[in-house]
């Protein structure tokens, strides 16, 4: 596969058990994704929440483009998820139990497309 990896949570490995990994796609504004091909991204405090039927991931600071004008991206703005019905359905699901949590785990590009590997959680302590 053609992936270049932009960010990884490694933080996410230290304070979680990772139980379930998914791919998602991330809808993304244009200067969003030129300011992730210049590796600009950070998935630290990355949280994925569902709300009304759909995964939206928060916390994710993507870095304004450095050369947009005026009108650039807010840098931590929810970032709606690209997932099928079943699998947000399941990720509802799951995340009810006590303890259980969605991270995004990596940030790359998959030949021309954004996306984000989110993993299913649960806190080690």
């Amino acid at each position: 596969m053609n992936q270049k990896g932009i960010a990884t949570n490694k933080k996410a490995y230290h304070e979680y058990f990772i139980l379930d990994k998914l791919e998602a796609g991330i809808e993304l504004t244009g200067s969003e994704v030129k300011s992730l091909r210049e590796g600009k991204a950070s998935l630290k405090e990355g949280y994925v929440i569902i709300r009304d039927k759909e995964a939206f991931m928060m916390g994710v600071h993507i870095s304004p483009y450095s050369h947009t004008g005026y009108s650039g991206h807010e840098p931590n703005r929810e970032r709606r998820l690209l997932l099928t019905k079943r699998e947000i359905l399941k990720l509802g699901q799951k995340i009810a139990e006590k303890g259980m949590t969605i991270i995004p785990l990596k940030l790359y590009f998959k030949k021309s497309w954004a996306k984000v590997e989110i993993g299913l959680a649960k806190g080690k302590k």
